[in-house]
């Protein structure tokens, strides 16, 4: 059973100067649900090489793990399963190379998309960008924000779990899952804490109150 409440989304380049192993065994402590291995700024052998230790982590504490993107690279460190995007391979393609029993996500910000994924097979959803959010590129304004009026449809339109994502906070966390969400996905508001353990704590909390 995956806990959807708090995932975290790893990324070297927005914590501080931190390990991000050292991030990830605090938001463990805080209890943390779900881990993606993302760092898209690594190459593929540094992606592996964390990737074998947070695999450990996470199995220890018996925590989700997912990788970003790459169905070779989940494979490859025996990870829970993979999360995908627009210009990854197809959630079917994933299914038939990582099994029934994997875990696969995948990115959406459209109730058609939605519906189309579920369609597919995957497992849950990361919708987002929720707030405007300055981890990516692409999505740093407002008006890529999809807003919580989008997570409320498509929790109408869909059966699986989805996390929103996107400028989501301790503040404004409760609003995501109100409006229908299972949880929260961030990056910063883990990474960039002062006390991850607290900040995933804080999330929870929001999450909680949420429901």
């Amino acid at each position: 059973m995956v806990d959807w409440d708090v995932y975290l989304v790893t990324q070297a380049s927005l914590s501080a100067g931190r390990a991000t192993d050292e991030i990830v065994a605090d938001a463990i402590d805080g209890g943390v649900g779900v881990v993606q291995l993302r760092e898209k700024d690594r190459t593929a052998r540094e992606r592996y090489e964390l990737g074998r230790e947070l695999r450990e982590l996470t199995r220890e504490a018996g925590v989700t793990f997912v990788v970003n993107d790459r169905i070779d690279l989940a494979q490859a460190i025996d990870a829970d399963g993979v999360h995908l995007g627009d210009d990854d391979l197809p959630v079917s393609v994933a299914r038939d190379l990582l099994g029934d029993d994997a875990v696969i996500g995948r990115s959406v910000s459209t109730v058609e998309d939605a519906e189309a994924a579920a369609a597919a097979g995957a497992d849950y959803l990361g919708v987002g960008a929720v707030f405007a959010t300055g981890s990516k590129d692409d999505i740093d304004d407002e008006e890529y924000a999809v807003g919580t009026d989008r997570v409320a449809a498509i929790a109408e339109a869909v059966d699986i779990p989805f996390v929103g994502i996107g400028g989501v906070t301790a503040e404004n966390a409760t609003e995501v899952v109100e409006a229908g969400a299972d949880g929260v996905a961030v990056i910063t508001e883990i990474t960039k804490a002062g006390d991850p353990t607290a900040a995933t704590e804080a999330l929870q909390r929001a999450v909680e109150r949420g429901r």
